[in-house]
């Protein structure tokens, strides 16, 4: 069974020193709501405590509201809806380098410096589900 959690506890030290981007920092957390609607009323309660939060932006695969907790660090809320299946068929996910219409004119560079992926082939493993079964 699935279990859910709805409170992040922040501790805000002001007075410590805050880090810096590099290795073992954190730049953003994301958090996942299931629809356009839970989204919008999470950044409702996150506007009524105090902190700003941006409007809905459009990342192609799914939209997103960030915000800023009092130590700095970026939270994001991402929508599951549209999914990546919006310009790809599930069983192509994984083979191809998708960028969103934004990241296009960067792709030369990105596929340049990006690690390479390899998607394991699941056929190795048809001969022992086809025993199981």
């Amino acid at each position: 069974m699935e279990t859910l959690s709805t409170v992040v506890d922040i501790v805000c030290l002001p007075y410590t020193q805050r880090g810096s981007m590099g290795v073992g920092t954190v730049h953003h957390i994301a958090w996942r709501t299931p629809t356009d609607e839970s989204q919008l009323i999470m950044r409702k309660k996150i506007i009524n405590t105090g902190l700003d939060a941006t409007p809905v932006i459009d990342r192609t695969y799914f939209h997103s509201v960030y915000f800023r907790e009092p130590g700095g660090i970026l939270f994001e809320i991402a929508t599951d809806p549209p999914g990546f299946m919006v310009d790809q068929k599930n069983e192509d996910l994984g083979q191809k380098l998708l960028l969103p219409t934004w990241l296009e004119p960067d792709r030369k560079y990105l596929e340049k410096v990006l690690p390479k992926v390899t998607v394991p082939s699941l056929d190795k493993f048809s001969s022992i589900t086809s025993k199981e079964t």
